[in-house]
């Protein structure tokens, strides 16, 4: 097979931490190919080189057998390489259309019609759903990386890098997905994937490569390959995947939900009459269709969201329960002003939860700023808690002043977690704590969640991975069109009870007999 790019004994480090050490690495045209290794273990960095991100410090990068250079994303363009990021790369109060015309070479015509009328023909072909006069801070996860990939697609890359595609898609736009990158391997381009799914990997691609702590250290055709072949590659020893799930003790009421409305900016019913309690000691699940309300709710506990009247959303705080405390009409601060322990993993990493130009010690002191008596911050206890978190939950990161936006997608989800674990929270809630982390970072975090659930912490854990669902929580609650669909034991239901509740409504189900 001809080479489409060669990567040669490539090497880079930030300050004392080595990303990547002497990895040579051949692309071939028209393949699929696959990149695992654990979070932090330099895939990113590796492909930020091919699209412009980083230079090596030394080592270097061919196409057609001759050295090139690529000290910008604009040289990688080129070149005719597209990299989508596992952060988006988009400015918020710009429409669809005016992001992907931000990428316009100066000599083209800045006209945002035939930009828009190309994009659509865009999606036509692969089958996108994209609004294009909609502004990115409406969008959802989804839409964002949707569009992230139309704007590769628009630029003609020959080298489509995609970093954690799918982690934000549904399995229908997920296959939609893998449609498109087939057809684009018929036409002879290639396509370079990190992912941590690993059946995703088995499905897609034709080969494997494998890094591990920044080096390279193996290659499997696909077709020769099996999930428990390539775990073990990736961690170097052989992995046992268990996750615990202790009993509930002394559950104790902690969040009482009741009919909760919730409406879209543009009007759209997203939640309605959503009722549900959470207990000390227990984690609830929630499951459903990416979209379907799971991201509101958790917003709208948290104070992010407004609620229609008629809804109220109680917490009862630590020896305090006869006298609850209503959460609906407070903002965030408000809420922790008021004494309400509750601390939230969002699902948009560095968008919500992260100031990603801060480092560790910024990112501690978010939740305290405003708290000192003096004018000037305190960073002495947030310095200490950056230290605790990087050592007790494996950072790698070069400093913890480093901004966190330049850490691995595990690193910086270690990060968020373990500021929202430190508040000591009464009520926990994460949403897709795991999406995009290797396996062994995923069973940290499971670890950490029943930590918090033995120390009484009533965890709400919004996920996709209906095996980890069963495996980890207590009870599952099913969204289904923004509607609970039905709340179930998770030690006795089955993945096909919770996949009918994900897909059908009982109301519908009822009218119909």
């Amino acid at each position: 097979m001809e080479c489409a790019i060669q990567l040669k004994h490539v090497t880079k480090t930030f300050g004392s931490v080595v990303a990547n050490k002497d990895v040579s690495l051949d692309i071939y045209k028209g393949e699929i190919l696959s990149l695992l290794g654990e979070n932090g273990s330099g895939k990113t960095t590796l492909l930020n080189m091919i699209a412009g991100i980083y230079y090596p410090d030394s080592g270097e990068v061919l196409m057609g057998g001759q050295p090139i250079e690529i000290r910008s994303p604009k040289d990688a363009y080129a070149h005719g390489i597209g990299m989508i990021h596992q952060h988006f790369k988009l400015v918020d109060v710009f429409t669809a259309t005016e992001n992907i015309a931000l990428g316009l070479d100066k000599r083209e015509k800045f006209d945002l019609k035939a930009v828009k009328k190309k994009a659509q023909a865009i999606c036509e072909k692969y089958h996108f759903d994209m609004d294009f006069d909609q502004k990115v801070y409406s969008m959802s996860v989804s839409q964002k990386q949707t569009l992230e990939i139309i704007k590769v697609l628009y630029r003609g890359a020959d080298i489509l890098i995609l970093d954690e595609p799918t982690a934000v898609l549904t399995p229908q736009e997920t296959d939609k997905l893998f449609e498109v990158i087939r057809n684009m391997k018929k036409d002879g381009k290639s396509v370079i994937i990190i992912t941590h799914k690993l059946h995703e990997v088995l499905a897609i691609s034709d080969r494997v490569c494998i890094l591990r702590k920044g080096e390279y250290v193996g290659e499997v055709q696909t077709k020769d390959a099996d999930e428990k072949v390539l775990t073990e590659m990736m961690v170097g020893r052989k992995v046992t995947l268990n996750i615990n799930r202790p009993e509930p003790k002394n559950p104790i009421k902690r969040l009482e939900v009741r009919h909760l409305n919730v409406k879209s900016p543009d009007g759209v019913a997203v939640l309605k009459d959503v009722s549900f309690d959470a207990y000390s000691g227990e984690i609830l699940g929630i499951a459903g269709v990416s979209g379907n309300g799971q991201r509101e709710l958790l917003e709208s506990i948290a104070g992010l969201q407004a609620v229609e009247a008629g809804g109220s959303i109680l917490y009862f705080n630590e020896g305090k329960e006869t006298t609850p405390m209503e959460v609906v009409g407070k903002n965030p601060r408000i809420i922790r002003n008021a004494g309400i322990h509750m601390s939230f993993v969002p699902e948009d990493r560095l968008g919500m939860g992260l100031v990603g130009s801060m480092g560790m010690i910024g990112n501690m002191m978010l939740k305290s700023y405003d708290s000192g008596k003096s004018f000037l911050a305190d960073r002495t206890k947030p310095k200490d808690l950056a230290e605790q978190i990087k050592k007790e939950l494996q950072v790698v990161t070069p400093d913890i002043n480093t901004p966190v936006s330049r850490l691995s997608g595990g690193n910086v989800q270690k990060v968020l977690v373990g500021r929202e674990i430190a508040a000591a929270p009464v009520v926990l809630m994460t949403a897709y704590a795991v999406r995009g982390l290797d396996i062994n970072t995923s069973y940290t975090i499971y670890d950490l969640l029943n930590q918090q659930k033995e120390k009484g912490v009533a965890v709400i854990y919004v996920g996709e991975d209906l095996d980890v669902l069963l495996a980890l929580c207590d009870k599952i609650m099913v969204l289904c069109s923004g509607q609970v669909n039905g709340i179930v034991d998770a030690r006795t239901t089955t993945k096909e009870e919770i996949g009918l509740l994900m897909t059908k409504l009982k109301k519908e189900e009822t009218a119909n007999e």
